[in-house]
C-alpha cells in the first residue's frame, strides 16, 4: 500500500514538473510569436534560442485544449482540483504541538468558518502519520495552524492526496468574541468573494482557498471575503439580510485576520523538504520597485517566476 502511494506520488510530481517545463517553453514561444507578428525587437533573453523556437513554431499543433486557451499550456488530466464542485471537500484542522488556549480557541473558530471541517488534537503524532490517516479517510485538505507566544502567526494548507501545499503568515488576528456587536454564526455554506487576484499566482492562490469550501445554495445569507491589497489577504466573515429592495445590511461575525503567502510546494506537507518549490517569496523581491505578485501580471520578473 505504501509503495503504491509512493509510486503514484512520484508519477504525479514528475508529470507536474513536466507540465511546468512545457508552460515555460510555451510562454517563450508566445512572446517570440508576438514579437514577430508585431515586427518588434525580440526580448534579450530569447535572442539566443530564437531560431530554435521559431522552427518549433512552424510545426506546432495547438490541439483543441491549447487552442481554446489561446496557446496557454493547461492540463486537465493533471489538475489537482478536477473533482472540485462535484464532491464536497472534507477538511481536517490541527495545530502545532502543545498549543496554547488561545490557539485552541482560534482553531475552533477556523472550524466554524469552513464547512465540512473537523478539528483534531495534535498530541504526539508525527506529521506523516496525520497525513496518512487523512488520506485513508478521504480528506481533501489538511490545515495546520501555528503560533508564537500564544499568538497565531502561521497557516499551512495542504491539498491531498498529492498537493499543493501553501504557506501563509497570519497577522492582526482578532478573535470572534473580541469583535463588538458580534452576529450569530450561520452554518450555511458561504458565498465567496475574491478581490484583486488577477495574476497567474493570484489565480493559483484563489483556487487553493476557494476549494476549501463546498458550493453554496443561492439563498445562503453568509459571505466570506478574501481581499488582496499589496499581497496581504484580508479575511472577513459576514452575514447579511435584505432591508428594503436591493439594500442589504451586513453584520460581521468574525474572526478577522490578514494572510500573506510566502511559499507554495508541489507536494504535501509531510514531504515538504523533498518537494519542488512552485513559488517562494525571496528577500530581494522587496526592492524600491513596487511589485505585486497576486494582483499585477506586470509585477512578475522572469527569473523569479516559478509557475
Amino acid at each position: 500500500m505504501f509503495r503504491r502511494q509512493a509510486r503514484l506520488r512520484r508519477e504525479y510530481l514528475y508529470k507536474k514538473s513536466q507540465e511546468i517545463k512545457d508552460k515555460a517553453i510555451q510562454n517563450k514561444k508566445d512572446r517570440l510569436k508576438k514579437s514577430l507578428d508585431e515586427n518588434t525587437r525580440i526580448p534579450t533573453e530569447l535572442q539566443k534560442d530564437a531560431l530554435n523556437l521559431q522552427k518549433r513554431l512552424k510545426w506546432q499543433d495547438l490541439g483543441p485544449e491549447l487552442a481554446e486557451e489561446g496557446g496557454a499550456s493547461k492540463s486537465h488530466e493533471d489538475d489537482e482540483y478536477r473533482w472540485a464542485g462535484v464532491e464536497d471537500p472534507k477538511v481536517m484542522i490541527t495545530t502545532s504541538r502543545d498549543p496554547s488556549s488561545k490557539l485552541k480557541q482560534f482553531v475552533k473558530e477556523i472550524r466554524l468558518i469552513i464547512p465540512n471541517s473537523q478539528r483534531m488534537n495534535r498530541g504526539n503524532y508525527e506529521m506523516k502519520q496525520l497525513v496518512n490517516a487523512c488520506r485513508a479517510n478521504d480528506v481533501t485538505d489538511f490545515i495546520v495552524v501555528h503560533e508564537h507566544r500564544g499568538v497565531p502567526d502561521g497557516l499551512v494548507i495542504s491539498h491531498l492526496p498529492y498537493g499543493p501545499t501553501a504557506y501563509f503568515t497570519l497577522s492582526d488576528v482578532v478573535m470572534r468574541h473580541d469583535i463588538e456587536n458580534i452576529g450569530t454564526m450561520s452554518e450555511q455554506y458561504p458565498h465567496l468573494i475574491f478581490h484583486n487576484f488577477k495574476s497567474t499566482l493570484g489565480e493559483r492562490v484563489m483556487n487553493i482557498l476557494k476549494y476549501l469550501y463546498p458550493v453554496p445554495k443561492e439563498d445562503s445569507k453568509r459571505v466570506i471575503s478574501f481581499a488582496n491589497h499589496d499581497d496581504y489577504i484580508s479575511f472577513r466573515h459576514h452575514v447579511y439580510k435584505k432591508v428594503d429592495g436591493k439594500n442589504v445590511e451586513l453584520t460581521e461575525v468574525g474572526p478577522r485576520f490578514q494572510m500573506r503567502l510566502y511559499e507554495i510546494k508541489l507536494g504535501t506537507i509531510d514531504i515538504a523538504d523533498a518537494s519542488d518549490t512552485e513559488w517562494a517569496l525571496r528577500p530581494y523581491m522587496n526592492t524600491t520597485v513596487k511589485r505585486r505578485f497576486l494582483s499585477d501580471d506586470d509585477g512578475w520578473v522572469v527569473e523569479e517566476e516559478k509557475l
